[in-house]
């Protein structure tokens, strides 16, 4: 496959439609964004970068990074911006870097398969990571957050509960230290910010897809895309009938702009899409969309009775309140990432 590049500008122009007059609020500000390497700081950094310069706005957005030299060569275009600048770190004890901060976008977190291989390590970084940016914005007038979480801090979905709302009542078992981690933090970011007279707006991230998504990864959709470009079988592990939805990653960066600059503070939001179906649904349709004569393999019967695993969250609050929505359909959305990964 071609090595990937920016994302379409199709999908910026479509960002910047729809969060246009909020950036004023950034004008001549600095932003400092944590997890900026990532597939949800690349769509941020690169809304980011394009709004700056379509609407001139003389703001700067820090990224820190484990890795500066690693996203030198996955995103030159984006570290070449003088609007730019790289900060490397570990979470939980970068250096700060100087000077008022006025926005903070943690988004930090590491959910690679290897990074669930060490949970006592992952928890760390979370729990830690999250209280050392606390500390950051606290000392570098920071005047508004978003805290980036998750849908795991729920914990198992109740089969009969269709689309999970903001104020289900759950938690992930012990042992899910990713779950935990997410939820530790979102109770140090509401006191601290509280303290602090910071407003913070905490956003539950569910599952997504577009350019930036890794295809060699543990996300199925990823794999399965990857699997039909080269049209080889796309194998399900399972039996296929566990329920997930996926919001465009355009969708998904307009939605977390729109949060960090409108939502009001002290409010938490789910962020994804409620267009369930199952993982054997989405294997077919993703043969279906790009015209491949892939086979679709499952590997375990579904038992019949048996409680369906759910993971689909309810968006009424965002729809409600922000007047935020699903502007790109599944089957699009998978067309555009494979695209964008075969360099179309």
């Amino acid at each position: 496959m071609i090595k990937p590049g920016p994302v379409p500008e199709r999908d910026l122009i479509s960002i910047l439609c729809q969060t246009a007059p909020m950036w004023e609020q950034l004008r001549g500000r600095r932003l400092l964004l944590t997890g900026g390497t990532g597939f949800f700081g690349c769509w941020l950094l690169e809304s980011f970068v394009h709004a700056n310069r379509a609407l001139s706005l003389g703001a700067s957005v820090v990224v820190l990074t484990r890795s500066p030299e690693r996203f030198r060569e996955k995103a030159p275009h984006l570290v070449h911006d003088s609007a730019v600048r790289l900060v490397a770190g570990d979470i939980r004890s970068f250096t700060f870097p100087e000077g008022e901060f006025r926005y903070v976008i943690h988004g930090a977190a590491d959910t690679s398969a290897q990074a669930a291989e060490q949970p006592d390590v992952l928890l760390s970084t979370i729990v830690e990571g999250t209280r050392r940016v606390l500390e950051f914005a606290a000392a570098h007038g920071t005047r508004r957050m978003l805290l980036v979480s998750s849908g795991a801090v729920y914990g198992a979905q109740p089969p009969e509960v269709t689309h999970i709302p903001e104020t289900f009542i759950g938690g992930p078992e012990l042992v899910a230290a990713y779950g935990e981690g997410k939820r530790a933090a979102e109770l140090m970011a509401m006191l601290h910010t509280r303290q602090a007279g910071i407003e913070c707006v905490t956003t539950r991230c569910f599952a997504f897809v577009g350019p930036h998504l890794p295809l060699d990864g543990h996300f199925a959709i990823g794999n399965f895309i990857r699997d039909a470009i080269e049209g080889s079988p796309i194998r399900i592990h399972g039996d296929g009938t566990p329920m997930r939805s996926y919001l465009y990653a355009a969708d998904l960066a307009t939605w977390l702009w729109t949060m960090l600059f409108t939502a009001p503070s002290g409010e938490t939001y789910n962020v994804g899409s409620d267009e369930a179906l199952s993982i054997a649904e989405l294997a077919r349709t993703v043969v279906e969309v790009l015209g491949v004569d892939s086979a679709v393999q499952i590997e375990r019967e579904a038992v019949p009775g048996a409680p369906c695993e759910r993971y689909v969250p309810s968006i009424a609050k965002a729809r409600e309140q922000l007047g935020l929505r699903v502007g790109v359909g599944l089957r699009d959305s998978i067309r555009y990432t494979a695209d964008w990964h075969r360099g179309i």
